[in-house]
């Protein structure tokens, strides 16, 4: 088996935060990869590189409005190896610990929703704020840091008491690296990265809120997660549950198996995001199996 199908093996088989990893490793590196085309052809001037610019989010409303995919593809987006390095550490430790005590589809979820978090509140900060009005034009944030630090404060809130060993710490309770990490975000507001540290509290406010709402029979993942597994349902070709059914004789009879498995795909993505994945029978997993289309 080659490198490339034991990554794609890796993907497809492991777990949400698997999947997380190797994403933000993949954007980096066909990033990098990009950028060194375009310098290489280039003619030797320096300037912007365009695909940055492109999928890190803007803090102006004008930026935004062009550009409103950034809110989501700036939470993937790294430009300097250390930076992507310690957030993959952080997400690493911090998400082992997550899926010990909350399913998958919650991991995803409070990432997207931690990232998004970030994102409205940088955007909300750098509009509304005198210290930013000279930079509001040319700011811009990337990053996975909002939603990581979504992922630690949840479970440090959901488990503050679970310890973990630091190098040259030793034991030390969630609930003291959260704390930790939430007043080092706030005193360095007023230093050279302020829109990155506002992110961070937006993911780290959305963390803290969602397990707030979860303690109380909530959940504020289910939404974006119904939405996720609609869409890759939709962008997975459907010939192996097609061919599980007898050809219609016409319109209506069509339309009524099609409205029929709709339905029953619809009730299986609700029970992933109230039970998670695990709850599902044999078959309602052989039916999201194929309507994957994954071998």
């Amino acid at each position: 088996m080659s490198i490339a199908e034991e990554i794609k093996t890796s993907f497809r088989k492991g777990t949400m935060l698997t999947k997380l990893i190797y994403i933000n490793l993949a954007v980096f590196v066909s990033v990098k990869l990009v950028q060194v085309a375009f310098f290489l052809f280039s003619t030797g001037q320096p300037g912007a590189f365009f695909l940055i610019d492109w999928l890190a989010v803007p803090a102006s409303i004008e930026g935004l409005i062009s550009r409103p995919w950034t809110v989501f593809t700036y939470m993937f987006l790294h430009e300097g190896f250390l930076h992507i390095l310690f957030n993959i550490l952080w997400l690493y430790w911090f998400g082992r610990i997550f899926l010990e005590y909350l399913d998958e589809n919650k991991l995803l979820g409070v990432y997207l929703l931690g990232g998004l978090a970030g994102a409205a509140l940088y955007i909300f900060a750098f509009n509304v704020f005198p210290a930013f009005a000279q930079v509001l034009p040319v700011s811009r944030a990337l990053g996975a840091s909002a939603a990581v630090l979504a992922v630690v404060i949840s479970i440090s809130v959901y488990v503050p008491n679970y310890t973990i060993n630091l190098v040259f710490i030793g034991p030390v309770r969630l609930k003291y690296i959260a704390a930790f990490m939430i007043v080092l975000d706030l005193i360095s507001i007023a230093g050279s990265n302020a829109g990155g540290h506002i992110a961070h509290l937006g993911g780290a406010l959305f963390g803290w809120l969602f397990i707030r709402q979860y303690r109380k029979g909530k959940d504020l993942t289910r939404g974006i997660n119904i939405l996720f597994f609609k869409i890759s349902s939709w962008l997975k070709p459907g010939k192996k549950l097609k061919v599980e059914y007898r050809k219609p004789q016409n319109d209506f009879e069509y339309n009524r198996q099609k409205a029929k498995r709709q339905q029953k795909i619809d009730d299986i993505l609700d029970k992933i995001s109230k039970s998670g994945y695990e709850s599902l029978s044999k078959e309602e997993k052989e039916i999201l199996f194929r309507v994957s289309n994954k071998s």
